[in-house]
């Protein structure tokens, strides 16, 4: 099995719920943490690129709103507002270990297969600037995803993963990993610490659009699984309310659920 450490570029998706706490306010000391051990990865040699979701969530309590709203255009404002104060934020807290990082806001129009050479141009030119790419949808203008619900901020961070060439993507989420019931539902459900094919088990296993992890949950990052499995690439699904593991995730020792192919 290939060790994590020696991933020399890996990219790193976090999710709103490691971002903010349940009123949708910045979690400060969550997102310090994360910044200074993606720092010190970086320090390492390692290359970084941050998927970050948040921007609705930070909008709404910038705006100082209490619910998400309900209608795309809302949406829309609270991204825009969101999106300024989130790049501030990284900026402001990776300048305190010396790095610089970089916005980069994609659409699935500009992902197409005939204008990603533009996208993996401007990574690999960051990347060699010694930057760390932060990378978000641009909710403000595409709004599919701000209809349908279907978190695709997950398969945006593989998308950008194969874009890059990464060794290896990791995705932070509510959720230890994969499980072998939805746990939920079932306290003694066992995680499963490697998977190493996506079949209709594990597909089963993600639920289906009914169920309470296949909201745009874990069905999402089982679909950005597979897109990284196309590209050879291993992926690491940990929970991200401990933005810390991720030392001992490049320690080698087990954290959450590793999808390698064999």
């Amino acid at each position: 099995m290939k060790k994590i450490s020696e991933a020399k570029r890996v990219v790193v998706k976090v999710g709103t719920s490691t971002l903010t706490h349940k009123t949708g306010r910045l979690n400060i000391r969550r997102v310090e943490q994360l910044v200074k051990t993606l720092a010190d990865i970086y320090n390492a040699g390692h290359d970084v690129i941050l998927v970050s979701s948040g921007s609705i969530g930070l909008g709404m309590g910038k705006l100082g709103l209490r619910e998400r709203p309900a209608d795309t255009p809302g949406k829309q404002a609270c991204a825009a507002v969101g999106q300024s104060e989130l790049m501030y934020l990284y900026d402001k807290l990776f300048s305190d270990y010396s790095i610089l990082v970089a916005q980069i806001l994609l659409t699935k129009y500009i992902l197409l297969e005939d204008r990603r050479k533009n996208v993996e141009n401007a990574l690999e030119r960051l990347l060699a600037m010694g930057t760390v790419p932060v990378v978000n949808e641009n909710d403000t203008v595409a709004i599919d995803e701000l209809e349908l619900e279907v978190g695709e901020n997950d398969s945006l961070a593989a998308i950008v993963a194969t874009i890059a060439k990464a060794d290896l993507l990791i995705i932070m989420s509510d959720i230890d990993g994969l499980y072998s019931e939805d746990p939920h539902g079932n306290p003694n459900a066992e995680l499963i610490p490697v998977v190493h094919e996506i079949d209709d088990t594990i597909r089963r296993l993600a639920g289906g659009a009914g169920t309470h992890l296949g909201t745009g949950g874990m069905r999402t990052k089982i679909n950005a699984v597979e897109i990284a499995y196309e590209a050879g690439i291993d992926v690491v699904l940990m929970n991200g309310s401990r933005p810390g593991k991720l030392y001992d995730l490049f320690e080698d020792k087990r954290v959450g659920t590793l999808f390698t192919l064999p």
